[in-house]
């Protein structure tokens, strides 16, 4: 088996002390030139790389910061983990990514690694609804900052969406389309994103004067096609079918649409359809779907900066910030009905 190099080996081949070839590695300025050279090329041929684990737990701080999402198969995330990696490499700093899969025995586990490794601060879409994993993280020190998740208190940073307002807003749309039965395809409901965009979608019917009965909610397994294809069989099952289908995410909604597509109903004609995420796919789907988009780029590098700002040179100045951004309905093919005559709403986005 072979046998990590250390500092000593390069400093006994080279023939000079275990300070000089720190200072070689870390203030190359202060060596001279040939006891540089030397030294570098006994580095080469040994091929010794520096312990970075080592040299964080002198300096007492990680370079690593820790982003833990949801789902990575869903793209909003991909997005989501794109905005924080681009502000932490501006940072001089790396992202370690991890995917909870929505469940909190995932969650929790993944918090205990993240405190073994000391890294220098957590992202994270918290699963657990209790609260209980980030309570029992929090002991250890290690800022955190709640991504598409309003924090709860002024205990930490967050960045999220209207999520609200965004149910709201693709509810609205329905409505003005002539629809007053609906569906709310939701991912399971103990999520918080989930719960909100119910809220707004009953939000958007009061204001209607719709009673409340008029959303029949299908609740998921999970939050990705296959679920969506699953509530979609649902859907088509119901006695008296809803003419409109609101979905928690996109993932959802292209299963649905694939699941009336298979059964021969109509989207739009037969059954309108509205997504959330505006995932790149939305687009491009058999039917260009209508999607509430999120700003996921964005939220994840102002998660990131927030995070970089708590624990830099900036922390003793640092205040907690809950940021909560807003959404923006993208109206395309699948929700605007030929037979009812392509109604127009207000304060929207053709895509």
């Amino acid at each position: 088996m072979a046998q990590s190099v250390g500092i000593k080996d390069v400093a006994r081949l080279a023939g000079v002390s275990v300070g000089t070839v720190s200072n070689v590695i870390n203030r190359p300025e202060s060596v001279t030139e040939e006891t540089r050279a030397r030294v570098l090329a006994t580095i080469d041929q040994l091929g010794y790389v520096r312990s970075e684990s080592a040299r964080q737990l002198r300096a007492g701080r990680s370079r690593i910061i820790s982003l833990l999402v949801l789902d990575m198969a869903n793209p909003f995330f991909v997005d989501v983990a794109a905005g924080a990696e681009r502000a932490a490499r501006e940072a001089g700093l790396g992202v370690m990514l991890c995917n909870s899969g929505q469940s909190a025995a995932e969650e929790s586990e993944y918090l205990g690694l993240f405190s073994e490794q000391r890294v220098r601060g957590v992202l994270i879409t918290p699963v657990d609804p209790t609260g209980r994993n980030l309570r029992a993280f929090k002991r250890h020190g290690i800022p955190y900052v709640l991504v598409d998740r309003v924090a709860p208190s002024t205990e930490g940073c967050s960045v999220s969406v209207d999520d609200v307002t965004g149910g709201a807003l693709a509810v609205r749309h329905l409505i003005a389309e002539g629809h007053t039965e609906i569906a709310y395809v939701s991912g399971p409901l103990h999520l918080g994103q989930c719960q909100d965009r119910q809220a707004g979608a009953l939000q958007a019917l009061a204001e209607a004067g719709l009673p409340a009965g008029r959303l029949r909610v299908i609740e998921a397994e999970r939050l990705d096609v296959a679920a969506g294809r699953d509530s979609g069989a649902r859907l088509l099952g119901m006695a008296s079918r809803p003419t409109a289908v609101f979905c928690a995410n996109d993932l959802l909604a292209l299963g649905v649409l694939q699941a009336l597509y298979g059964a021969g109903v109509s989207v739009p004609d037969d059954v309108a359809l509205v997504g959330y995420d505006d995932i790149e796919f939305a687009s491009a789907a058999a039917v260009p779907l209508t999607s509430v988009r999120q700003p996921a780029f964005q939220m994840g590098r102002m998660a990131s900066d927030l995070l970089i700002e708590e624990t830099g040179d900036a922390a003793d100045t640092h205040q907690h910030q809950r940021i909560v951004l807003q959404p923006e309905l993208v109206v395309r093919d699948s929700s605007l009905s030929r037979r009812r005559g392509n109604r127009a709403s207000g304060g929207i986005r053709r895509g």
